[in-house]
């Protein structure tokens, strides 16, 4: 389990009942969280705190219920890096604060091959990854099929003062951008995917992670530098086990490159507490 612990701006509060608070910055949230059975609160006047709170809706979707105001895009840091957050629609912030433990892993990874490495950003949403391989040094090329994510990463990479790195911003749909640089013979040291359950590509082209998440990584072992550092793949669709993860790369990556595979969750520790909260899962692939 890799534990997103080294936050200063960012801070899980309690949890309770489905719902998780959380401080980012200095707004207070709570928002809906499947992982969350129990029904204690640890703590539970700082509940009252709460600037809005995310409510599920039993037809599906939700809406925000505002108590205090919320400014409408604020930010946070971790070390030297700054996002941009806003409430946005079905509970999202533009932002998964667990993801900070694989941040740290990449970025020790691309510090310690001490060489030009240049990174693939699948799936990129606002550029968490992004921002963190350009900070340790890589050229990032990051795509995804929403125009406004995109321009969302690109405001994260100006705020953590990364613009004047190398980076490409591709609004496209996945696949059919791996094809192009297959023709082009592009070449990529490491590998970021973070695929959706469902979606659609910029054409409406549809995307199911369990009828195409293979093909997809078998696809990017071609665009795989002849010394490749790393592939990671990370997944919240709910009933995935890491492990299925791990057999893709064994299976993919592994069969073409002899390296480690690691799989296993990323989690937020709530503070003042031993509890821990599994957000998502991941599969590595490393030389």
């Amino acid at each position: 389990m890799r534990i997103a612990d080294k936050w200063e701006d960012y801070q899980l509060i309690d949890m309770s009942e489905g719902q998780k608070l959380e401080k980012w910055g200095d707004i207070i949230l709570s928002r809906p969280d499947p992982q969350i059975l129990w029904k204690e609160k640890s703590f539970p006047n700082k509940w009252k705190e709460a600037y809005a709170i995310y409510h599920r809706s039993k037809t599906g979707g939700g809406s925000w219920e505002y108590i205090k105001k919320v400014p409408e895009k604020w930010q946070v840091k971790y070390k030297s890096l700054t996002f941009n957050i806003k409430t946005m629609g079905f509970k999202h912030t533009g932002l998964f604060p667990e993801q900070a433990a694989n941040w740290e892993w990449m970025s020790n990874k691309i510090k310690e091959a001490k060489r030009p490495i240049k990174v693939l950003n699948l799936f990129a949403y606002t550029g968490g990854a992004t921002v963190a391989c350009l900070q340790a040094g890589a050229s990032v090329c990051h795509v995804d099929s929403s125009k406004g994510m995109v321009s969302w990463a690109k405001e994260n990479v100006k705020s953590s003062k990364l613009e004047d790195r190398q980076v490409r911003y591709i609004v496209d749909d996945v696949i059919k951008f791996v094809n192009r640089e297959i023709r082009r013979e592009n070449k990529y040291d490491a590998i970021i995917m973070d695929p959706p359950s469902y979606g659609r590509g910029t054409n409406g082209e549809v995307w199911q992670l369990e009828n195409n998440i293979f093909d997809l990584v078998d696809l990017c072992t071609k665009v795989l530098s002849p010394n490749p550092l790393f592939f990671l793949i990370n997944s919240y669709t709910t009933g995935m086990a890491s492990t299925v993860l791990g057999d893709i790369l064994k299976l993919t990556v592994n069969k073409k490159f002899k390296g480690n595979i690691e799989t296993g969750e990323v989690a937020l520790p709530m503070k003042n507490s031993n509890l821990i909260l599994p957000c998502g899962i991941y599969g590595c692939w490393e030389m």
